[in-house]
C-alpha cells in the first residue's frame, strides 16, 4: 500500500514503525508545525517526525491541510492513515485516497468519540476498553468500523500505563485492517446512532475534592490524570500532587472530617479520610520537588496530625 501517514504523539509514532517494518510504502508524512515547550519554550519535534527523519522519510508540516491537498493529489495515495493527528480532514482531502482515509481511535466506537478516549475511560473507572480502526467520514470518529479489539483495563492501570499497551495493539490491528482492506475481505460496519464523547482535559478537574468525591473516584481521578496534568489537593497549606494512591483496605472508616490526614509515617504511610473510604497515599511531589514515594517524601517532609 502507499500511504500517507498523519500522526503526532509517541502513540502515532507506534503505528508509522508497524507500517515501516511491514513494508508500506510511506509516500510522506504529515505533522503539525513544530511547537515551544518546556521552561525554555524551544521548538520540540513531536515523536512521530522524530521518527519519521531517522527512517529518511518526507515531513510535511501545514498548519491547514489545504495547504498540502496538491502533493496529497499528486502522491496518490492507496490511503491516508490518520492516528491521533489533531485536526479534521475536510472532505476534499478524504475523497483523494483509492480506499479512503483509516484513523485509529483507542476506544470501543462508538464510545468516547473524541479527544481524550483513554483518560475518560480511566477517569470512569471503566473495567474494559479498546481500539477501533474505522474508514473516517466528515464527522468527528463516526465513520464505520472496519475492526475493533477489547482491552481490560487494569484496577490500578494509570492513562500512561493503558496509552502505551493501547499503542501497541492499535498498530497491529491496523496492519490487520489495512490487510483485509487490500484483499478487499474487509467488513465495514456502520456505527450505532447513540455515542459518548470523550472532551480534551482541563486544569479545573485536576483539583481533588475532598468533600464530595469519595476514595475510589479521587483514586480514578489520580489514575486517569496521570501521567498528564495531575491531580492534585492540599495537605495543610501545601500544594500536593497524587500521581499513586490505592483505597486502604486494612483501614476502618472513622468519624474525621473529610480531607483529614488518619495517619502519616514514614514507614507505614500516608493516609487520608475521604467522603467515603480512606485513600492510602503511594507517589507523591510537592511544590518545586520530583515525584517521590511517600516514605521518601514523609522523611523530608514531616506531616503533622491534629
Amino acid at each position: 500500500m502507499k500511504i500517507v501517514f498523519m500522526g503526532t504523539p509517541d502513540f502515532a509514532k507506534e503505528s508509522l514503525e508497524k507500517l515501516w517494518d511491514a513494508g508500506h510504502e510511506i509516500a510522506f508524512v504529515v505533522t503539525p508545525p513544530d511547537r515551544p515547550k518546556g521552561r525554555g519554550m524551544k521548538m520540540i519535534a513531536c515523536e512521530v517526525k522524530e521518527f519519521a527523519l531517522q527512517k529518511g522519510m518526507e515531513v510535511l508540516q501545514p498548519e491547514k491541510l489545504s495547504q498540502i491537498k496538491q502533493q496529497i493529489v499528486e502522491a496518490n495515495p492507496d490511503m491516508i492513515v490518520v492516528v491521533s493527528y489533531g485536526k479534521f480532514l475536510p472532505k476534499s482531502i478524504l475523497k483523494i485516497p483509492k480506499f479512503g482515509c483509516i484513523n485509529v481511535h483507542p476506544s470501543l466506537l462508538p464510545k468516547y468519540r473524541g479527544s481524550a478516549p483513554i483518560q475518560w475511560a480511566i477517569l470512569n473507572g471503566d473495567k474494559v476498553t479498546g481500539t477501533t480502526i474505522m474508514k473516517m467520514n466528515e464527522k468527528m470518529d463516526a465513520g464505520d468500523v472496519i475492526l475493533q479489539k477489547e482491552v481490560p483495563i487494569g484496577e490500578s492501570e494509570t492513562t500512561g500505563e493503558l496509552w502505551e499497551r493501547l499503542a501497541k495493539i492499535s498498530s497491529e490491528l491496523l496492519l490487520e485492517a489495512i490487510s483485509q482492506i487490500e484483499k478487499g475481505t474487509a467488513n465495514y460496519q456502520k456505527q450505532p446512532e447513540k455515542y459518548s464523547i470523550a472532551p480534551m482535559l482541563t486544569k479545573d478537574m485536576a483539583k481533588i475534592d475532598w468533600e464530595k468525591q469519595d476514595a475510589l473516584a479521587i483514586k480514578n481521578l489520580v489514575r486517569g490524570l496521570n501521567p498528564i496534568l495531575g491531580a492534585y489537593g492540599k495537605l495543610g497549606q501545601r500544594k500536593i500532587k497524587f500521581w499513586r494512591v490505592e483505597i486502604a483496605k486494612e483501614m476502618l472508616d472513622t468519624n474525621e472530617e473529610v480531607g483529614t490526614v488518619l495517619l502519616a509515617d514514614s514507614k507505614k504511610g500516608l493516609f487520608v479520610q475521604t467522603k467515603v473510604g480512606i485513600l492510602s497515599i503511594l507517589e507523591i511531589q510537592g511544590e518545586n520537588a520530583k515525584k517521590m514515594s511517600i516514605q521518601d517524601f514523609l522523611r523530608g517532609n514531616p506531616i503533622k496530625i491534629r
